[in-house]
């Protein structure tokens, strides 16, 4: 079982992903929990670059060759064994992430971003994937705040994107959502973050048996 979390920045997928990762362990499920970007050495590397505030100048095509390669380590020494060992892994961002923020929001070719999305992730698909959606004003507001207290102010160069940008990448996302509904999961993330939880278990739960 592969189950992947998106959304906008501040959305709460982070906090979520963990709250579901915590159940399923309680219940002795067999399980690797990841993010991208930054899931293994390599990329915790390519992450500093990707979210350093400092790094204004880089190029929209030069972001997503950094995502893409973050994934194709990613998936080659993170995911692709867990799954093979039949441990589920739970994602927090995967290729969806990189179709809305540098297809939907940069403008970026969207064949060229399928392309790499197949060539770093070679059959391999989530199973779940949980949209936490919630209102651009929202989820700044958090993130800003988040950033804050974590001691990450200079680890924030989407928080930093306009507003419109932001949008874009909502509306990405729950433009997937509807076009693939047996995939996707939207739900709410102004929800009291215990309620959210129940709602995401009560999609995972009929599968931990299987």
């Amino acid at each position: 079982m592969f189950i992947t979390f998106e959304g906008i920045e501040g959305c709460g997928k982070s906090t979520q992903a963990k709250r579901l990762v915590n159940r399923l362990r309680e219940l002795a499920v067999p399980l690797v929990f990841t993010l991208e970007p930054g899931g293994t050495t390599v990329g915790q590397k390519i992450r500093l670059i990707l979210l350093d505030s400092r790094n204004q100048h880089l190029s929209p095509l030069a972001e997503l060759l950094l995502y893409a390669a973050d994934r194709a380590q990613h998936v080659e020494e993170v995911i692709k064994p867990a799954l093979e060992q039949e441990k589920w892994v739970l994602c927090d961002r995967f290729f969806d992430a990189t179709t809305v923020y540098q297809g939907y929001a940069r403008g970026l070719d969207m064949k060229l971003i399928v392309t790499l999305n197949e060539k770093a992730s070679p059959g391999i698909r989530p199973d779940i994937t949980f949209l936490i959606d919630c209102a651009v004003e929202v989820g700044l507001e958090r993130a800003l705040k988040r950033n804050k207290i974590q001691f990450q102010e200079g680890q924030d160069r989407f928080e930093r994107e306009k507003k419109d940008f932001h949008e874009t990448v909502r509306e990405g996302y729950l433009h997937m959502a509807m076009e693939d509904r047996e995939r996707f999961v939207v739900v709410d993330g102004t929800l009291k973050e215990d309620e959210l939880e129940e709602l995401i278990f009560r999609h995972v739960e009929p599968f931990i048996s299987q």
